[in-house]
């Protein structure tokens, strides 16, 4: 029953060959596809990739800012309206409540006093005119006055003011002289440049993030061609045991084993096949374009093998001067920098010039077109020197000295933790290169054993378990230079990203 269950799996395996190696040789029913290049796909990824189109919108929120910081230097101006109503007017007194010793009332002092010595020029100056016409000079008295020596109506307060009151105004301020408004300002023209940096890093990382894509697809389609390739075998041998077996030359284990073989053979096949298409769905989402796109990669890995020794020359020579952590380290530090300045420009005077422009009326009487307007206008320079704030801006000048500190040391440990991963990638690299002058070795070795087994095996002069165990070693063989190569070209991405290197410098 056992052996009818395999025969049955196995020619369903030999039956879904064909709808295999449709893959294998790049046919597929539905759709176009699209066959790309590493080139290919990191034009489409640095102009579809979410992150980069983030990065470059932040650069034009950056720009926006410091376009903006600059119209702080230009005249600041606003309007203001205002109405009231007055529900109690103010009463102010012009006369004196003070008396004299004999109780007449007083007007030599306060505001009475003060108003007597403005008017007594002009009654002089009546007096003489009216002396030169032989007309003789009345002055006015008041007939509220008291005639006697009580208090003068001057004591009685009066109201000054109207009921409605409407101001409009103008007023504009701009800045002559302001060393932490200057700094400011070029504090925003390095956020700018933190942006673009920022951009760059994000591009740095969708190339890397891209290829690292590419060569997995490649390394799953070694795979794919090695798992399929050992099925191939398994079908050819169990073909061939059968044939023995029906000429009583091999015996029913041989068959069996054969039987077995082919069926575990499958699995294998199958994963590989899933791990290509989950490769090509992490490029498709790393170059940010639709998930159902039908698309494949041209090339294979054994392509990159031949730039290994050249690539680990010069990648030996490298240096951290393209580093974007590091860059974005050093122009914080540049910012902090100015921060600290800008803290110590806050005990610098600053200097603005003022203008108002004013529009007012006042009555007692709510009729628009009987209201009579009276503009005001002033224009002046406005001095503003701190003196003294509590230590606020001492302790702010401490603050941001510790912050420049903590980005000193933050910038030391980080080239520090570079520095080892560039060794790291370099030694990858090397390890990379000699596995695979090994395994080439190797898999020559395997492939004329194999070979061996094959023929000796057909002559009935060794056993199908040797022949497993050769086609073993030879699967194990090819793998391990295709690991061998991924290894490398992954280890040398991660180090293109580390050192900076650009796309376009490539």
């Amino acid at each position: 029953m056992f052996l009818k269950r395999i025969a049955v799996f196995a020619t369903g395996a030999l039956l879904a060959l064909p709808a295999l190696a449709q893959y294998q040789d790049g046919v597929e029913p539905e759709g176009d596809k699209v066959v790309l290049t590493l080139e290919d796909a990191l034009k489409i990824a640095l102009s579809e990739n979410t992150s980069v189109k983030v990065a470059d919108l932040e650069i034009q929120r950056q720009e926006y800012a410091r376009k903006g910081s600059y119209g702080s230097l230009l005249p600041q101006v606003s309007g203001s309206g205002m109405y009231s109503y007055a529900l109690k007017k103010q009463k102010v007194y012009f006369g004196s409540d003070k008396t004299d010793d004999e109780g007449g009332s007083s007007s030599g002092g306060g505001m009475a006093g003060m108003m007597a010595s403005l008017m007594n020029p002009i009654m002089y100056y009546i007096e003489q005119l009216y002396a030169g016409t032989g007309v003789p000079f009345v002055p006015y008295v008041d007939p509220n006055a008291s005639q006697e020596g009580g208090s003068s109506s001057s004591s009685e307060p009066m109201e000054m003011g109207r009921s409605h009151s409407v101001t409009l105004g103008l007023s504009a301020q701009m800045p002559l002289v302001n060393f932490q408004l200057w700094e400011s300002l070029r504090l925003s023209g390095d956020q700018v440049e933190l942006a673009v940096e920022q951009a760059r890093e994000s591009r740095l990382g969708t190339v890397a993030s891209v290829k690292q894509a590419y060569y997995a697809i490649l390394f799953a389609k070694e795979a794919y061609n090695v798992y399929n390739s050992v099925f191939e075998n398994a079908v050819e041998n169990f073909k061939l045991t059968e044939m023995r077996y029906n000429a009583a030359k091999a015996s029913e284990l041989d068959l069996t084993r054969a039987k077995a073989n082919v069926a575990a053979a499958i699995p294998n096949l199958y994963n590989a096949e899933n791990s290509v298409e989950l490769a090509l769905w992490q490029l498709k989402a790393v170059m940010g374009i639709d998930l159902d796109r039908n698309i494949d990669v041209a090339g294979t890995l054994e392509e990159y093998a031949g730039q290994m020794f050249s690539d680990i020359a010069e990648g030996s020579e490298a240096t951290l001067e393209g580093n974007s952590t590091l860059r974005q380290l050093a122009q914080q530090a540049e910012m902090m920098a100015r921060q600290i300045r800008m803290q110590q420009y806050a005990y610098l005077p600053t200097l603005s010039l003022t203008f108002s422009y004013s529009y007012l009326t006042q009555s007692d009487i709510f009729n628009l077109s009987q209201w009579k307007w009276f503009p005001s206008s002033t224009i002046g320079v406005s001095l503003s020197i701190p003196i003294f704030s509590g230590g606020q801006r001492y302790h702010a000048i401490k603050q941001a000295q510790v912050q420049a500190d903590e980005l000193a040391l933050q910038r030391e440990n980080t080239e520090r933790q570079l520095r080892i991963g560039i060794r790291q990638s370099l030694g990858t690299m090397d390890t990379a290169m000699r596995t695979y002058d090994a395994s080439r070795e190797a898999l020559a070795s395997a492939e004329k054993a194999y070979d061996i087994a094959v023929k000796s095996y057909q002559l009935g002069k060794s056993t199908l378990t040797d022949l497993n165990n050769t086609e073993l070693v030879l699967t194990q063989s090819k793998l391990a230079v295709s690991q061998a190569i991924y290894n490398f070209v992954i280890a040398k991405a991660g180090l293109e990203q580390t050192l900076g290197y650009d796309f376009n410098e490539n």
